[in-house]
């Protein structure tokens, strides 16, 4: 017979005897724990539980695995010996014992996550992307991605399950780094005496870093002109507008892996651009050679 426990729990192993017998014992293997009610066991966790003359069982307290294995009761009659024997098989809930700590990246490299678990049965390994749709991955104490890309970052879950007790989870974070691309521009159409804004957006790991040209001068913020910066966003404002500024406006964006720009057009009423459309993304050399310079100095 097999009995089947989950580690850490009081186990009882039964055997029932009749006042024929003359000699009793427990073993396991061929260890003898009980003689009659002499203890040759030296673990403390082992106990016997007779009563009276009918029972005579065996108690195990906080069952480990090195507990697994067979239990013979042995019965000596005047007649012949019996033997009553139990197979224990010993459980254990999943445990991750290791997963690869938080990682940053940049994007195009190969990345390989780690989830190492114990457990009996032996755990099975799952692997998931949280974000943004909780996709299953692959199967595995390793999850391997080769030539990470930005949409592949985000919290990554590791379960290991073995159908013991509710499975384990531990998380890893993976930040993917990637050069700017400036993904949202807006044009303004303003009369003169107004205050005109220019809108620039970026996207870039790390975040980027925004500056402001009118033809292939920088700008800086002054009484007539304000730069503001808000995370991926930055703002030019004109805040009288004159005859003199109406133009093309380049938005430059850059972080330690690379710089991209886009023209930006604040324009006089009735001269028939479209301040709806997201603006022309430029290549100017001048510009794209003052920024990657910039980034070299300040690295």
């Amino acid at each position: 017979m097999c009995v089947i426990v989950t580690e850490a729990v009081r186990l009882s192993v039964r055997c029932y005897v009749d006042d024929k017998v003359s000699k009793v014992a427990w073993l396991n293997r061929s260890n003898i724990i009980f003689a009659g009610e002499d203890k040759w066991s030296l673990d403390p966790r082992v106990e016997l539980v007779t009563q009276g003359q009918l029972e005579y069982s065996l108690r195990i307290q906080k069952v480990d695995v090195f507990d697994e294995g067979p239990y013979t009761c042995s019965i000596q009659t005047k007649q012949q010996p019996k033997t009553s024997q139990v197979y224990l098989i010993v459980q254990v809930p999943p445990v991750i014992y290791k997963v690869s700590e938080d990682i940053t990246i940049n994007e195009g490299s190969n990345v390989t996550l780690t989830c190492l678990a114990n457990g009996r049965p032996d755990p099975s390994i799952t692997w998931r992307l949280l974000n943004p749709s909780a996709e299953a991955l692959d199967v595995g104490e390793y999850l391997e991605i080769s030539g990470i890309v930005r949409s592949q970052a985000g919290r990554y879950e590791c379960k290991a399950s073995n159908d013991v007790s509710a499975p384990d989870v531990k998380y890893v974070s993976v930040v993917v780094n990637y050069p700017p691309y400036i993904k949202e521009v807006r044009s303004s159409e303003t009369p003169v005496g107004q205050a005109g804004v220019l809108h620039c957006e970026a996207s870039a790991v790390p975040q980027p870093e925004f500056e402001w040209y009118r033809d292939e001068r920088r700008l800086s913020s002054s009484q007539s002109v304000s730069i503001q910066i808000s995370g991926s966003r930055t703002l030019l404002v004109v805040a009288n507008v004159t005859e003199d500024d109406y133009g093309n406006y380049t938005c430059v964006a850059t972080n330690r892996l690379g710089v991209h720009n886009a023209s930006v057009f604040l324009y006089k009423p009735g001269t028939g651009r479209d301040i709806n459309a997201s603006g022309c993304v430029c290549q100017s050399f001048w510009l794209l050679l003052l920024s990657v310079l910039s980034v070299l100095l300040k690295c």
